[in-house]
């Protein structure tokens, strides 16, 4: 164990989201005012105070733009636009103006590696044929072959199957392919054009000039491929996730677009950020994504991915704060997403996976940086894995022949109150996905008044942070423990020591007990996957 983060200097003024804890809102699942079974704009707008109360300091909103909604609306077809079943652009200013007048910032998605087939851009580039300039805004290639019938490349969807589609011509001849690392729904822009960069740096001056606070950018390793579009013949394991010299992951090129957007956003006031979402494998390739003059903030995975062994969570923490820290950078945590089994059940599932996200719950929040959290976690919902297959809208699912059930799991609607569905999800009886019958023990009103609930835990453990100076931003230092305990010093008044293994052991850090995942024991020891949190 290497890493230890030192505190800004006491004249320093830290901003917002080097500490802040952010709300991750599936716009479909999170709250439906309209009683049409899908989450939206007014829902969220509505359910603000309970957020407030939970003790988040801001949220981030996924795609909430006009889309065909292929892959849950990351096929953007108008990005400067609100679709009509989340509502219109007067509920989305209303919603900006209430979280602002809440203290609470607001982040939008923007999903910069691809459009929509609905997009005009893509629209004009089928429509304007062989030659037509359109479709140098994304990637049209000859097939191989004698007619042309293979693909170009032997590039994999991360969806399953091959990241390329031939179109037909508007005269009805075969044409060429284009490529999409994701559904033929998403086609891949071409980066390297001027007209795309000039594009998007319209639509972050659209949000900006909006009054949004910053942005969440999918796939942010992406945008830059090998124009030689040259085979992987077997050098990468997986679709999804960077290597060095991978040909369309993490390229060098992609550095310099975040510069001109950091270089625009600088420009306005009150601190907007960005947040990558850059699924890299190795924390000093992240670094390079934060440096001062590129993005604010990038999430770190390798914690989200570690197994629930104190050794995993150590290292994944240990590179993450080394490899930042030497870019100046402070990590952003996460547990749970819209893209990630829920980690109740990656933990186990049951009385076990609860008590374990419980004491993650606690680690999480004590780590140096800012943190991110799913909508639901602070319920402890768990994976849902018996959804229906005619009910089932994952891209990963359809493209795989069911093969594989997708993400639709862990983005069933929120149980806000009541014994039946919808829950209080909205004014119906039916949300999009539909929610377990054993739901109606983890709705927030369930919860509220129960102090052994995880929402009761991570409303402490939020009012805590926020009161207690060494959190946040301030100092990391490890600390020694038993085998199987992951124990670490936030300056000289705080410890935090999680007991990850099954057995009892000796409490040997010193101080008052604020907050504990669980139950503890009287003779000073800490039993088995607890953590708590100590301070002077």
């Amino acid at each position: 164990m290497t890493a230890d983060a030192s505190p800004p200097s006491e004249h320093d003024v830290v901003p917002w989201w080097r500490e802040a804890v952010i709300y991750e809102i599936y716009v479909r699942s999170f709250a439906d005012a309209d009683g049409d079974g899908i989450g939206d704009l007014a829902g969220i707008r509505s359910r603000l105070p309970a957020l407030v109360d939970l003790g988040v300091d801001a949220i981030w909103l996924t795609p909430f733009y006009p889309s065909p909604q292929a892959d849950g609306g990351y096929d953007v077809a108008d990005p400067c636009a609100v679709d009509p079943r989340f509502g219109t652009m007067a509920d989305f200013d209303a919603l900006l103006a209430t979280a602002h007048e809440l203290g609470l910032r607001l982040l939008v998605d923007i999903v910069p590696n691809h459009t929509s087939v609905e997009h005009p851009w893509f629209r004009a580039a089928l429509a304007g044929g062989p030659g037509s300039p359109a479709r140098d805004r994304y990637w049209f290639r000859p097939g191989r072959g004698p007619a042309g019938d293979e693909p170009p490349n032997d590039w994999q969807s991360v969806f399953g199957g091959p990241a390329w589609t031939r179109i037909t011509e508007p005269d009805g001849q075969p044409g060429p392919w284009y490529l999409h690392l994701f559904a033929p729904e998403q086609p891949d822009l071409d980066w390297t054009r001027t007209e795309v960069r000039d594009g998007f740096e319209s639509i972050l001056a659209f949000w900006l000039d909006r009054g949004v606070d910053g942005f969440r950018i999918d796939v942010a390793h992406g945008l830059a491929k090998d124009p030689e579009l040259a085979d992987i013949a077997g050098r990468f394991a997986h679709a999804g996730v960077a290597a060095e010299g991978h040909p369309h992951w993490d390229r060098d090129e992609v550095h310099d677009i975040y510069r001109g957007w950091r270089r625009l956003v600088d420009t306005y006031p009150g601190d907007r950020i960005f947040v990558a979402e850059a699924y890299l494998g190795r924390a000093r390739r992240l670094a390079r994504y934060v440096r001062p003059d590129e993005l604010h903030t990038a999430f770190n995975f390798d914690l989200l991915l570690a197994p629930w062994d104190a050794t995993a969570l150590t290292d994944a923490i240990d590179e993450s704060i080394t490899g930042l820290t030497e870019v100046g950078a402070t990590p952003t945590w996460v547990l749970s997403n819209h893209d990630m089994v829920r980690h109740v059940t990656r933990y186990g599932g049951g009385d076990l996976g609860r008590r374990r996200a419980r004491a993650a719950a606690l680690l999480l929040l004590a780590l140096p940086g800012a943190a991110y959290l799913y909508q639901g976690e602070e319920l402890g919902l768990p994976e849902v894995t018996d959804l229906p297959d005619d009910a089932l809208q994952d891209p990963t699912f359809l493209r795989s022949g069911g093969r594989e059930r997708g993400r639709d799991g862990c983005r069933v609607p929120l149980p806000w109150a009541g014994d039946e569905p919808s829950y209080g999800f909205g004014p119906g009886p039916a949300a999009w996905l539909p929610q377990p019958a054993d739901w109606a023990a983890l709705t927030r009103e369930q919860q509220v008044a129960d102090a052994d609930s995880m929402l009761h835990l991570y409303r402490s453990a939020l009012a805590l942070r926020r009161d207690l100076p060494s959190l946040g931003a301030g100092p990391f230092a490890w600390a020694e423990g038993p085998p199987g305990v992951v124990t670490f010093h936030r300056g000289p008044g705080f410890t935090c020591v999680v007991n990850v293994g099954d057995d009892t052991v000796g409490l040997d850090a010193t101080g008052r007990i604020a907050l504990a995942s669980g139950p503890l024991v009287s003779n000073g020891s800490l039993p088995g996957v607890t953590a708590v949190w100590l301070t002077s």
